[in-house]
């Protein structure tokens, strides 16, 4: 759980709460020592290791009660009872399905995760998520990665056209898996999708959208997750396998397209297999996957301030600390596989002043057209203000009249940045833009607030305390 470090993960703080009590009866076969210290697994190996752990009505307990507490800290329950157009597919009482999972009957500790998983995935909401890092420790992988461009004038689905490039940097660790089963991924590059699971593949990419890609109310932007697409991770340009080639659950073996190869005319059914790659914690067997991303430490389970302010153990800094500020950041574990965007997509243009960050600025060959690619609001908070200004300054200096603003596969970030990017560009005044709201001031939050001031915390601890 250490890439959990904030509450703005929601429920994936709460994964915390899975002590080492669990009792797994002995076997003859662990299903995890078979896939243990490999790259990648055939994904019926991969769910075989999780399904090793029994429902545990203890960690249930434990995880719900912990799930219903953060919502009570929110205040979006009732649009969720009644979404308003057009987020109707977001629709859901949300205490009615935290009691339909505290009553499921499941076989494995698994299944329950997943049901909640889902159930959070599906609020698309990307601050409202719940990732068990037990079981998010694979990612299944599709040699087929599908992209939507328009060829010829006409919008289709193919096969990103860089695939062989995109995916070979994953190492022959996956590559060789296709080729020791005789199974010609390559020849699938560039092909164009005439179905999918035998749907339209506009229709097949919707009900991933809906039911995968999670993370954004808006389903038009899900739709853009679900294909591979570019991106920036840390600073540099990468490329993301998408929520349809690189979902985190590896219940798929296989996924079946109608399609027309390059340099073909005649349609065919090719099976495509998935081969599912390990993000997660080393292990050696079933006990130590569990111990290493399973069970609860002391670094998951975070430090009661009560209970240590108590014991006069709390040490505040001794210089003050720089201010926290509000992240937003919608977590996508998908992209831990940071693979590089192949050369020959980098933009060719020279980069203008400002684009040593996480933004990228070109000027298109009009001399007229500005780009600005913000890909994230995160990272360098003072940075990112300033190579805004400075991208808009070099785009006056050379005459741009007209700009796009490109937020493909941006993950969020400081909510303030996003607010001064808007103020900036509809050249509202320079500054700190704030929230003026009673809303967000609920009694909970009001009485958290008020219990920091009264242990004596500040900012060295905790968010919400009245220095911060």
């Amino acid at each position: 759980m250490a890439l959990f470090s904030r509450l703005a993960s929601f429920i994936a703080t709460v994964t915390c709460f899975l002590p080492q009590i669990v009792a797994v009866a002995p076997s003859a076969v662990d299903p995890c020592a078979k896939v243990a210290g490999k790259a990648f697994v055939p994904p019926a190996d991969a769910l075989a290791c999780y399904k090793a752990f029994p429902f545990n009505e203890t960690l249930r307990q434990n995880v719900l009660t912990n799930v219903a507490r953060v919502f009570d800290f929110y205040t979006f329950e009732n649009f969720y009872l009644n979404s308003p157009p057009p987020f109707q597919e977001s629709t859901v009482n949300i205490r009615t399905a935290i009691a339909t999972l505290n009553s499921t009957k499941y076989k494995t500790d698994y299944d329950f995760s997943k049901a909640l998983y889902d159930f959070t995935t599906q609020l698309n909401d990307g601050h409202t998520r719940w990732f068990p890092n037990c079981y998010n420790a694979y990612q299944n992988i599709l040699p087929a990665p599908p992209i939507t461009i328009q060829v010829d004038g006409v919008q289709g689905v193919y096969i990103a056209f860089d695939s062989v490039e995109f995916l070979s940097q994953l190492g022959t660790g996956y590559t060789g898996y296709f080729d020791g089963i005789g199974f010609d991924w390559k020849r699938l590059q560039g092909a164009k999708v005439i179905q999918i699971e035998g749907q339209d593949p506009y229709a097949y990419v919707d009900t991933i959208a809906k039911t995968v890609s999670g993370n954004y109310l808006d389903h038009g932007v899900r739709v853009n997750s679900v294909f591979s697409s570019y991106r920036i991770s840390g600073t540099d340009f990468s490329q993301r396998i998408g929520d349809l080639a690189g979902p985190l659950s590896v219940t798929q073996d296989s996924l079946t397209f109608k399609l027309i190869p390059l340099n073909s005319t005649a349609a065919e059914k090719v099976k495509v297999p998935f081969l599912a790659n390990y993000i997660g914690a080393p292990f050696t067997d079933k006990a130590s996957f569990w111990a290493a991303n399973c069970a609860a430490t002391d670094t998951t389970n975070g430090v009661d301030l009560k209970a240590a302010q108590a014991n006069k153990q709390l040490v505040p800094a001794a210089a003050p600390s720089p201010r926290r500020l509000a992240k937003g950041d919608a977590i996508d574990k998908s992209n831990s596989n940071a693979i590089a965007l192949p050369p020959r997509y980098v933009p060719a243009l020279p980069p203008v002043s400002g684009s040593e960050g996480v933004i990228k600025s070109f000027i298109l060959p009009d001399n007229k057209t500005g780009v600005m690619f913000v890909g994230s609001f995160a990272g360098d908070f003072d940075g990112f203000q300033t190579d805004v200004v400075s991208t808009i300054t070099a785009f006056k200096e050379a005459g741009v009249s007209q700009l796009l603003l490109d937020l493909t596969n941006n993950g969020g970030g400081f909510v303030c940045l996003g607010q001064f990017l808007h103020q900036y560009l509809s050249g509202s005044q320079f500054g700190y833009p704030g929230f003026v709201s009673t809303v967000r001031a609920n009694p909970l939050a009001q009485k958290i607030v008020a219990a920091d001031i009264k242990l004596g915390l500040n900012a060295s601890f905790t968010f919400y305390t009245g220095d911060n």
